[in-house]
């Protein structure tokens, strides 16, 4: 049964996998490339997630673009619950609804507005079958989450953004004020003195609950609304940089390249390809649609 690695590397890809997971608060966010679907069986998993406290519960199917840093902080019951991994190009390929596809990618975390009874039976087949290695259950399995995508769809205009929880500790009200703000020039003391904290409490107190620094977090923000922005508009690299919160194209080039590989221009490259192939891509519909 897997758990969150706090040794993981920023980015590190999953890959298109259908795993059990044991619930636990997570000491930091994570972040990699793909689409994640998660559905619990029983309980409730709350995530620090796009700037708000949310709750998932019980056999409701969860969507969101893990590129967006999302942490879970807290969980009730102790039963297993399934999360699929898909790449964002796989996903891309297998939503046929822009709707869909827009929302996730401009970062709401969607939940079904319905039950599917079927849904726990679906997600142990595919965990057991994913399991083996054989290619021909792989392309089975993507067929049929292409399927379910579908259906959830048909109801993604009554999917909503689960429920908020209204009381956050000192820790979650510094990371969710990052979160709304990191467009803007932030230092550690601006954000400090915003929630009403001596600027050394509020670093030791960041760094011990999500196991990062302020100024981390902050920059976690700016690279994964960049992300968004290179895949969904035709945006000047310039304006991505400034509109994600860097004060200079330089610094942007900098950070972008050292947390993802590759320049902000290679990596629009490498995923317009896989947008430009999509039968119903966002590409140009969402090409003036701008992220939070």
């Amino acid at each position: 049964m897997k758990q969150f690695d706090i040794k993981r590397p920023e980015f590190s890809p999953y890959g298109f996998t259908c795993e059990l997971w044991k619930p636990a608060r997570m000491p930091r966010p994570d972040r990699h490339n793909e689409v994640e679907l998660n559905l619990l069986s029983s309980g409730s998993l709350s995530y620090l997630l796009g700037g708000r406290r949310t709750i998932i519960e019980a056999r409701r199917l969860a969507i969101f673009w893990a590129a967006i840093p999302h942490q879970i902080v807290d969980f009730e019951g102790a039963s297993p619950y399934f999360v699929i991994t898909l790449p964002l190009s796989d996903f891309l390929r297998a939503s046929t609804d822009s709707g869909l596809v827009s929302r996730v990618l401009q970062g709401e975390l969607l939940i079904d507005s319905m039950q599917d009874n079927v849904d726990e039976m679906i997600f142990h087949r595919w965990e057991r079958e994913l399991g083996n290695g054989d290619p021909s259950l792989e392309r089975a399995a993507k067929l049929e989450v292409r399927a379910r995508l579908l259906r959830f769809a048909t109801r993604v205009s009554k999917a909503t953004t689960p429920r908020s929880t209204p009381m956050l500790s000192r820790a979650d009200q510094l990371a969710c004020y990052i979160a709304r703000n990191y467009q803007q020039p932030l230092t550690s003391e601006s954000i400090a003195e915003a929630i009403g904290l001596h600027a050394n409490y509020a670093m030791s107190l960041f760094r011990k609950t999500y196991g990062t620094t302020i100024t981390s977090f902050v920059v976690q923000h700016r690279i994964s609304h960049a992300q968004r922005l290179l895949i969904t508009t035709d945006n000047a690299i310039l304006n991505v940089a400034f509109d994600s919160g860097f004060q200079s194209l330089s610094r942007f080039n900098e950070v972008f390249k050292a947390v993802c590989g590759c320049s902000p221009r290679e990596y629009r490259k490498a995923h317009c390809a896989t947008i430009d192939s999509h039968p119903s891509s966002p590409g140009n519909h969402v090409s003036k649609v701008q992220s939070r």
